[in-house]
């Protein structure tokens, strides 16, 4: 036999090894368990790969990104396998890796039951401890429709080879080279036990998966459009170790807690009513009070940052649209038009953009004006599929507090500069402090604008982001169609990452619009246009910061900033006498008088989150005094009113928690 010659390389070490022809990457970390894959000229391949000579061999270790979605996939495979076995009239759909997890779909005749999905789960356990092997079979086109002739979402996925998209998981099964079929095969006979349409690579075997659930099942249309089918769909996950899949299920029952809607309901903050329809929510009197102080604080400090305000329509003309580029780029995103006016169309705002272009271009503008920063909490609407809207996180009618702002190309650095601080300031303000930041570039395929223009803004954007030294990540591809982004990404109380704020540098949409202004020296010149939404948008802000929360915001957003309690009936005047010198003083308190026993007040109040109970008997009304309790149940007795009062009001202008 002869010998290759292959470099094995571990982070930036890299080892020579002389190895006989046929040695497979298996043998090459024989004793590394955590490496399940390799990548060869950066491709994945299955440890089962036989090396050739001159090729670099990476492993791919478990733990790691790829590792991951190779054991999620595989654990995928095992779940449809069980599906099968268990129902086997059940036709495969497709099952690709998504973040913590797996999922998989299934044509069946009726939806599954919690009761099924435990019986998968068993018999998945069965097959992993069976330790199949994964081996990997190339086929023609003809071969496998012919093999997989009884399954007919794999027949057109078949057809798919070469056009495959990422977005609903198809390129997991097929892509643009050669197609095909992962068997799993007994471990002691060979003989096959099941087979699939898959990319691959996957674990060399079944018993390479350490530790997996499933979660729940879900209808889910075929290959993500409401005009196909709708099939039925199994999420789960799988992790490293026990440890880990413990500690995912421990973070998701605290994620669970958190979930802004059931909060809504709870703090009776919000509601989606199915009769006004899917991603339209009404804010109710307490959420309203949370709303209208985010929104107060954030005018304020526009204000103070220079922002002009700015109104505009919810619908306009499609003309509009056409000249800003949204119907040639954005129209799957917008709601159908609206035929007015003999036959002209008219379409819901899906962005206010391009009527704060028409404002900047309403007249004249000389170069002593700019920067002009024109802002905005404008509405507007998105046709979001119904299989991702998700509360008021991914919504279908949301205010943006949105921003423009035009200056001319020697302001540009430092208006983005200022900008971006701005930004990251006023998100501390209302509590969020751990942040990264992402650079999302051109993509190759959909942009307007030309390449030079591109890579000025993307370089200047980039040195922008590196001042506030924070993480930076890229995103290739990720921008606008008009203009690369810097994305503020911000952790939660529980570590979970949200996309804040977004600044966009522009150069196209003002050549679209023809805007100008007139120089210093009498000529006219097109202006820089920049893209800034702080919040994102008001709902969304609003959910992430009841999750972070948990329900329990500081003082100064608590739509109840403090509630009295009355030991009994004698105290009930004195602690409205005391409310009513708090409201004047602009803090939102209230009393509960109701016929309830006090310990019953209490727990109430508990569960409405409110940051300051005010608790009143014979001893405090004689003194003159008041005692505090707080969210966690520890109390501070006996404060004169009058300290009581500044305490309040303190907590409320220094937004602190309590």
């Amino acid at each position: 036999m002869s010998d290759v010659r292959v470099i094995i390389q571990r982070d930036s070490e890299r080892e020579e090894r002389v190895v006989t022809t046929g040695t497979t990457a298996a043998e090459l970390f024989a004793g590394e368990r955590s490496v399940i894959a390799a990548r060869v000229a950066g491709e994945l391949k299955d440890l089962s790969y036989e090396v050739e000579d001159g090729e670099t061999v990476e492993g791919v270790e478990i733990s790691s990104e790829d590792g991951l979605n190779i054991l999620r996939h595989s654990t995928a495979h095992v779940m449809a396998q069980a599906v099968q076995e268990l129902f086997p009239e059940a036709k495969l759909g497709i099952g690709p890796p998504v973040k913590d997890g797996f999922y998989y779909d299934f044509d069946v005749e009726k939806p599954f039951h919690p009761d099924d999905l435990k019986a998968i789960e068993k018999k998945m356990q069965e097959i992993q401890k069976r330790g199949q092997r994964f081996s990997r079979r190339v086929v023609t086109d003809e071969a496998a429709r012919e093999e997989l002739a009884d399954e007919p979402y794999k027949l057109e996925l078949i057809g798919l080879k070469g056009s495959a998209s990422h977005d609903d998981g198809a390129d997991v099964e097929v892509g643009a080279g050669e197609l095909t079929i992962y068997d799993n095969l007994d471990a002691k006979t060979g003989e096959l036990c099941w087979r699939d349409l898959c990319r691959g690579p996957h674990l060399p075997t079944t018993r390479n998966i350490p530790a997996f659930k499933l979660m729940r099942n879900a209808s889910a249309y075929w290959r993500g459009s409401e005009k196909n089918k709708q099939l039925q769909r199994i999420y789960g996950t799988a992790w490293p170790t026990k440890d880990e899949l413990k500690a995912h299920l421990e973070f998701l029952a605290e994620a669970e807690k958190r979930d802004h809607r059931k909060l809504g309901s709870e703090l009776d903050l919000f509601s989606i009513p199915e009769q006004i329809g899917s991603g339209l929510a009404v804010f109710h009197p307490k959420g309203g009070i949370i709303r209208r102080v985010m929104e107060d604080y954030s005018r304020r400090r526009h204000e103070e940052e220079g922002y002009e305000f700015v109104y505009t329509p919810h619908a306009t003309k499609g003309r509009l649209f056409e000249t800003s580029g949204h119907l040639d780029w954005y129209a799957d995103g917008m709601y159908p038009p609206m035929q007015l006016d003999e036959g002209v169309d008219y379409y819901l705002k899906p962005m206010n953009c391009p009527m704060h272009n028409l404002i900047f271009d309403a007249r004249g503008r000389s170069y002593r004006e700019l920067p002009l920063r024109l802002f905005e909490f404008g509405t507007v609407y998105r046709y979001e599929k119904s299989g991702v809207v998700h509360g008021l996180t991914r919504a279908r009618g949301f205010t943006q507090d949105d921003a423009h702002i035009y200056c001319t190309r020697e302001q540009m650095s430092e208006e983005l500069d200022k900008t971006l601080t701005f930004v990251l300031n006023l998100l501390r303000d209302y509590g969020l402090t751990d942040f990264y930041l992402e650079l999302s570039t051109k993509d190759e395929t959909k942009f307007v604008g030309t390449d030079e223009a591109w890579e000025e803004a993307t370089e200047t954007l980039r040195q922008v982001a590196e001042k506030q030294n924070l993480e930076l990540v890229a995103d290739p591809g990720g921008a606008a169609f008009y203009g690369p982004k810097i994305s503020v990404q911000a952790r939660d109380a529980i570590g979970r990452t949200w996309q804040m704020s977004t600044i966009q540098l522009d150069f196209n949409l003002p050549e679209r619009f023809d805007l100008e202004y007139t120089a210093a020296d009498g000529s006219k010149t097109r202006p820089v246009m920049i893209h800034r939404a702080l919040f994102g948008s008001i709902e969304r802000f609003f959910a992430v910061l009841l999750e972070h929360y948990a329900g329990a915001f500081p003082a100064w957003l608590a739509p109840v900033q403090a509630v009295g309690i009355p030991v009994g009936d004698a105290h009930v005047q004195y602690l409205e006498e005391f409310a009513g010198e708090a409201r004047r003083k602009g803090l939102r308190v209230e009393v509960d008088s109701s016929s309830d026993r006090m310990q019953k007040k209490i727990r109430t109040q508990q569960k409405q989150k409110v940051p300051f109970m005010i608790i009143v008997g014979d001893e405090d009304m004689h003194a003159g005094t008041v005692s505090f309790r707080y969210r966690d149940g520890s109390q501070e007795n006996g404060i004169p009113r009058d300290q009581a009062l500044a305490k309040l009001v303190d907590v409320v202008e220094r937004r602190i928690q309590v």
